[in-house]
């Protein structure tokens, strides 16, 4: 793969055949986004995705594994969203994936009123914190804090532009699930599906997915935990086929 690197910039592989332009000054992405691209529902050959607080791109690329649809990644800043340019470039995926520099909460979105089949979203994990606690790296603090919009704000978006029956799905602390879930219906997204993960066998789930359908009938599906390491600190067999899509 023939990847255009600035200074800094670095060459990294989010599976064997995908990779990703990443930088150390820029916060790097997580297991949770590729968790989250492997969890969700897609529409496999016809619809489209957004994937909101796109970052540098990760999700997309990771949702043009499993869909044929075309993917618009909305990301509010500008070194992200072109580097996540550059590694849509980098993959093939000009066709498929549209990176959009744009803040979620304008009206440039309004485009896509009730178009989208999908939306995803890895929304900053923490309310923004006071000045004296904020990370001097302002990539660092937007990626961690609610810097540019309120995991209100990031929902009611995604509930405008998904469609009738649509699918809204996010990653998230566990410790916000009953925020999220309040904040879905306040948005008429009806939870619908949830899976926690946890880093080890007897510790308390840290990273929440969790999808919910425009106008969905109540019901939610609590689907099998899944466990990231063993006691040897290695990742699990189950761990490894679900973060490869097997």
């Amino acid at each position: 793969m023939n990847a255009s690197l600035q200074d800094g910039e670095r060459l990294d592989y989010i599976t064997q055949d995908l990779s990703i332009i990443q930088r150390a000054s820029v916060f790097a992405f997580s297991i949770d986004a590729v968790l989250l691209a492997r969890f969700t529902y897609v529409p496999k050959t016809r619809g489209t995705i957004i994937d909101m607080c796109s970052g540098n791109g990760v999700i997309p690329l990771v949702l043009s594994t499993r869909s044929s649809v075309p993917i618009t990644g909305v990301e509010i800043q500008p070194l992200l969203s072109d580097m996540a340019e550059r590694s849509v470039a980098a993959n093939q995926k000009q066709e498929q994936i549209t990176m959009m520099e744009a803040d979620v909460r304008t009206p440039e979105l309004r485009t896509t009123v009730g178009e989208a089949d999908l939306v995803t979203c890895n929304p900053p994990y923490f309310p923004t914190p006071q000045d004296t606690e904020k990370n001097t790296n302002p990539f660092f603090t937007n990626a961690r804090h609610e810097e540019n919009g309120t995991l209100d704000d990031i929902i009611r978006a995604a509930s405008v532009v998904v469609k009738q029956k649509g699918k809204v799905s996010v990653v998230l602390r566990p410790e916000r699930m009953a925020e999220l879930f309040e904040i879905f219906r306040k948005y008429r997204l009806e939870p619908k599906r949830m899976k926690m993960i946890y880093p080890k066998h007897g510790k308390e789930a840290n990273i929440l997915l969790a999808e919910g359908m425009k106008d969905g009938k109540p019901g939610l599906t609590c689907l099998p935990p899944l466990t990231v390491y063993d006691e040897k600190d290695a990742y699990t067999e189950e761990f490894r086929r679900y973060y490869a899509g097997c």
